[in-house]
């Protein structure tokens, strides 16, 4: 299976703020609420491209993820782990999907996400 970059997050202690600020910037649009209140899809604008979301922290801090199309997120997050890594958020389920995140040896955050 090829693993495709197919997502990418802007996790924000005011995501309000963030869509605000991307949306004067580059145009984006909110498209469509999310699973969770204050998670947001985002249009770019590009037929096609990487979804997009803006939503609130799931860490202490903000951050920027792009997520990796995989089979099976609970396998991949272990093989990080045995080769390295360290799983930052657990494999997660939300309609549709599954997901988590993960940093390597050094220190570079990377989510992986499975349709369910």
């Amino acid at each position: 299976m090829p693993h495709p970059v197919i997502h990418a997050e802007i996790r924000a202690a005011d995501p309000d703020a963030t869509r605000a600020f991307f949306g004067e910037l580059f145009g984006w649009t909110v498209a469509a609420e999310g699973a969770y209140p204050g998670y947001t899809f985002i249009d770019t604008g590009v037929q096609g491209a990487p979804y997009v979301a803006i939503s609130p922290r799931q860490a202490a801090d903000d951050e920027v993820l792009f997520f990796v199309g995989v089979e099976d997120v609970a396998a991949t997050l272990a093989r990080a782990e045995e080769l390295g890594g360290t799983i930052v958020q657990s494999a997660q389920q939300v309609p549709g999907t599954s997901f988590g995140v993960f940093e390597d040896a050094q220190g570079h955050r990377v989510g992986v996400a499975a349709t369910t």
